[in-house]
């Protein structure tokens, strides 16, 4: 059942020029508004084969699904658990952090809902935040509390695993901590290669990035790749030539590989989270606020785990 019509419309597309290593890097002039109407966005996530877009509404406790054909939104799931970030695997099925339920599920191609991880060590999690899924299908998660501090995107809890960290669901579903010198670890994104593996942590306003063990289970380093000049990082992705993009307070920030901002782009709400998506992959989406965003670009999206 569609929800509403679109409330859609434009506005210009401002592109902040930081280094000139930005130039080419442009695509609309009009940022497309494609719905508004929600109260926190989170977690857009696109498929290719059906066509639309998933995206959470936290506080409101549902899934939406925006048709990339008709430009309608409705209701994918409601009540939802206060999911926050989704992915797909590499069997295209949908993965998701419920904050709700303090919970990581995997939606199955017959629709049936599997719990991935819901704790560690015998402890319950916090709030799984976002995930991502390398191409050895492992699952990683932030886990920080955002769902517990309060009732507002969750239930208000107390902490039980001693802190806010990251964790590794193994192709044998047996789970592991894979850092834990964390405050609130947030978005996750691995780089083309799966070699190294970005974390934001918003209560530090940074982006760290970590390498990736040969075998694929560990991580280490965790320097600082990026300050964020403008609130918080959330949510973040690659593109196809490795370079950063980052949610934040006035928009998206876009990193070279080197850890240089190239620029941003400037959006009217402040951005929780990111994907590329369309038939090319050359369409961002973005979360903001209360409203659904996007734009053709002159680059890709990177690997993605279906893709394996």
């Amino acid at each position: 059942m569609t929800l509403l019509a679109p409330l859609a419309g434009t506005a210009p597309a401002v592109w902040e020029k930081q280094d000139d290593r930005f130039a080419g890097i442009r695509g609309d002039q009009h940022l497309e508004r494609l719905w508004t109407g929600g109260r926190w966005l989170e977690g857009p996530v696109y498929s290719p084969d059906g066509k639309y877009l998933l995206f959470s509404d936290i506080p409101n406790d549902r899934i939406l699904r925006w048709d990339e054909t008709s430009y309608q939104v409705s209701a994918y799931r409601q009540p939802a658990g206060n999911t926050n970030g989704h992915t797909r695997d590499t069997e295209g099925r949908l993965v998701s952090c419920e904050h709700g339920h303090r919970r990581v599920t995997r939606t199955e191609h017959d629709g049936s809902v599997r719990v991935l991880a819901d704790g560690y060590e015998g402890k319950r999690l916090n709030s799984p935040n976002d995930v991502v899924v390398r191409s050895d299908g492992s699952v990683w998660f932030t886990d920080p509390a955002y769902g517990i501090d309060s009732d507002y995107e969750g239930h208000r809890a107390d902490i039980e695993t001693g802190g806010c960290h990251v964790y590794r669901i193994g192709p044998d579903g047996l789970i592991s901590r894979v850092a834990d010198d964390f405050v609130r670890p947030n978005g996750l994104a691995f780089s083309n290669d799966e070699s190294l593996l970005y974390v934001t942590d918003s209560d530090e306003g940074h982006i760290r990035v970590f390498d990736v063990s040969a075998d694929g289970t560990a991580l280490s380093g965790g320097d600082v790749f990026a300050e964020c000049g403008n609130g918080i990082f959330d949510g973040i992705r690659l593109d196809t030539e490795g370079r950063v993009w980052g949610a934040a307070a006035d928009g998206v920030h876009v990193y070279h590989p080197d850890a240089t901002l190239l620029g941003k782009l400037l959006v009217p709400e402040t951005v929780s989270n990111l994907c590329f998506g369309g038939e090319k992959r050359n369409r961002l989406f973005l979360t903001a606020t209360t409203s659904l965003y996007s734009l053709y670009t002159t680059v890709n999206g990177g690997r993605q785990p279906y893709d394996a």
